[in-house]
């Protein structure tokens, strides 16, 4: 029986990691009324430095106005780098609802889940919203400071 107790414990150490490995978070981003084309966004993750870890959505499917989103376009690299899900662009007054599968470890580990948003002909906003990534924080609506009216996630 004591020879069991260790094997017990040590096979929930190893299980219980994989059962809390990922959750779905939705994003959800709607934008003003604006008048103009659909906007790009892009919508990703970076750390405590403000570095670029993973894009999670490009909403417009031209590369080569990818580089309009600057502040993700420069910490990409390239339109070459995108690892996220792109999509078509969104219109004014439209919503993009975005569910994704994410590590636990990101949530309430420093990282801030930012987006940049450009309109053809019109103006771009880079880093228009920032907030970090935590438990506190989902279900918050924030406003942006352009083309996004309201943006919230929920765990």
């Amino acid at each position: 029986m004591k020879s069991l107790f260790p094997v017990v414990m040590l096979s929930g150490a190893l299980v219980l990691p994989t059962l809390t490995y990922a959750r779905q978070v939705t994003f959800e981003t709607q934008l003003s009324s604006y008048r103009g084309d659909g906007a790009y966004l892009a919508l990703y993750l970076t750390d405590r430095t403000g570095q670029l870890q993973r894009t999670l959505w490009v909403a417009g499917p031209k590369a080569k106005y990818h580089r309009q989103l600057r502040d993700w376009y420069r910490a990409a690299g390239s339109a070459a780098k995108v690892d996220g899900i792109t999509g078509a662009s969104i219109g004014a007054g439209k919503t993009l609802r975005v569910t994704l599968d994410l590590a636990d470890t990101l949530i309430g580990a420093g990282y801030e889940v930012r987006i940049d948003t450009a309109v053809e002909d019109m103006n771009a906003y880079p880093a228009e919203v920032i907030v970090p990534l935590t438990t506190s924080g989902a279900d918050r609506l924030v406003q942006g400071s352009g083309y996004v009216k309201s943006f919230r996630y929920s765990l």
